[in-house]
């Protein structure tokens, strides 16, 4: 805790609450539902914690074999990334810090399911090629960071690109459970669309 004070005393500018440019109409629903069940004292940067502090349990579950649990346990921490991000622009606690431990917090669980599934399940390739664009989208990020000290909140096609992440790991883990083979091929498909739209993604952010 003392380094997280000490490193917040250090950076107050990577924690000062922003306003949001845009609230989509799925904030607005999350805000009558979801987020009612979460009181104003836990902030956007505390619920991406718990995704991060999940994924390990996530991991435990699929390397036990236990596909059912590590499917639920999967949705409910890729979901934490919805809590966040429509609590964040609907209460107008936007942060600098939030805009790069978010996308990590998505990177790491992705990441974690590409290296347990893909590679088992998919064409290695696959899995090299969707590693290699989160590694250009952090390299990205933070050479911004570091050269020119913007933080850039993740884009629309990004979104995108992890809601396709996110639908075929669970299409992946649903093969699995239920033995379908015919699942495991509509996951690729969507795994390449990601492709697609983590490219378009970087381009997006001026590269």
């Amino acid at each position: 805790m003392k380094i997280t004070f000490h490193f917040a005393e250090k950076h107050p500018d990577l924690f000062e609450w922003l306003p949001a440019d845009h609230i989509f109409p799925h904030d607005h629903l999350m805000a009558r539902t979801v987020l009612k069940l979460f009181p104003n004292t836990i902030t956007p940067n505390q619920v991406t914690a718990v995704r991060i502090l999940a994924t390990p349990f996530v991991l435990f579950l699929i390397i036990s074999g236990n596909y059912l649990w590590g499917t639920v346990s999967f949705l409910l921490a890729a979901f934490t990334d919805a809590i966040d991000g429509s609590m964040a622009r609907t209460r107008n606690q936007i942060t600098r810090f939030g805009m790069l431990f978010d996308p990590l917090a998505d990177k790491l669980l992705i990441g974690v399911m590409v290296l347990l599934l893909v590679f088992q399940n998919f064409h290695y390739l696959l899995g090299f090629a969707l590693i290699g664009l989160e590694v250009a989208v952090i390299i990205t990020a933070a050479v911004a960071k570091v050269k020119f000290n913007t933080v850039k909140a993740a884009n629309a096609w990004g979104k995108i690109k992890m809601i396709s992440q996110v639908f075929a790991v669970f299409l992946t883990l649903l093969a699995l459970v239920l033995d379908i083979p015919y699942l495991l091929t509509a996951a690729a498909w969507i795994f390449g669309l990601a492709i697609g739209f983590a490219i378009i993604s970087l381009f997006a952010h001026g590269i």
